[in-house]
């Protein structure tokens, strides 16, 4: 059996995190079976990040990692698709995890509103007399990550801007499809339905969530990726 080492349930997700969301669906679709054990502290985890997996006595990190070991054991998540179609979901799931991935960090993290129930959230196993101090000094660094990566130096409404397209894209593949590439989903659903699924998650309107809600064919898709974990 395999292990899924996550980040627990938040904001009505799955995970605090898209990635553990997307290691979820990636093992469901696999048919492997499987548990989840969540945890809050990934510093002794590979990389220092979640998700993992515990496996044969392994721990394999980053969740592209995972779809790779899972792959291994004969997992087809890409099947029937044509050689373009794995070209473009190649780019819909980078387009999800490097891009928009990070306008959901800055909901969370950069939103004076929204901060201090994901500091609650994200640090609740710090002592309350601590956890000020240690919440306050790891988002800085972040925040400061995020205008070297450069999103962090535009205001939500040029952010929302610069997302319009990802959205549109993604829009226009389920125009006639309940999932990316087809009636069933594949690897990009993994990927993009958890992004979206976060975006509106976050503990308070923001301009991305108020703009995904009011789109009929991405909330659709949202309720159909989320239900796959039922």
């Amino acid at each position: 059996m395999i292990t899924l080492l996550t980040y627990p349930p938040a904001f009505g997700q799955f995970s605090g995190s898209p990635f553990c969301t997307k290691a979820a669906h990636l093992l469901k679709l696999s048919g492997q079976h499987w548990k989840r054990e969540d945890t809050l502290d990934p510093r002794m985890m590979p990389y220092k990040k979640l998700p993992v997996i515990r496996a044969e006595d392994q721990l394999i990190g980053d969740s592209d990692m995972i779809r790779a070991f899972l792959e291994s054991r004969g997992a087809a998540f890409d099947a029937g698709l044509s050689e373009m179609d794995k070209s473009t979901s190649r780019a819909f799931i980078r387009m999800a995890e490097e891009h928009i991935y990070f306008h959901i960090v800055l909901d969370r993290w950069g939103n004076d509103d929204i901060w201090p129930k994901v500091r609650e959230t994200y640090f609740a196993t710090i002592p309350k007399w601590i956890r000020g101090v240690v919440a306050h000094r790891i988002r800085k660094t972040l925040l400061s990550g995020m205008m070297v990566q450069g999103l962090g130096r535009f205001t939500p409404e040029q952010r929302l801007a610069r997302l319009e397209p990802d959205l549109d894209a993604i829009s226009t593949r389920l125009w006639q499809n309940k999932f990316l590439f087809g009636d069933r989903p594949t690897a990009a659903d993994a990927s993009v339905g958890p992004m979206l699924s976060a975006s509106i998650a976050s503990p308070g309107e923001t301009l991305l969530s108020s703009r995904i809600k009011e789109n009929a064919i991405l909330m659709g898709y949202i309720t159909r990726v989320e239900d796959m974990l039922d």
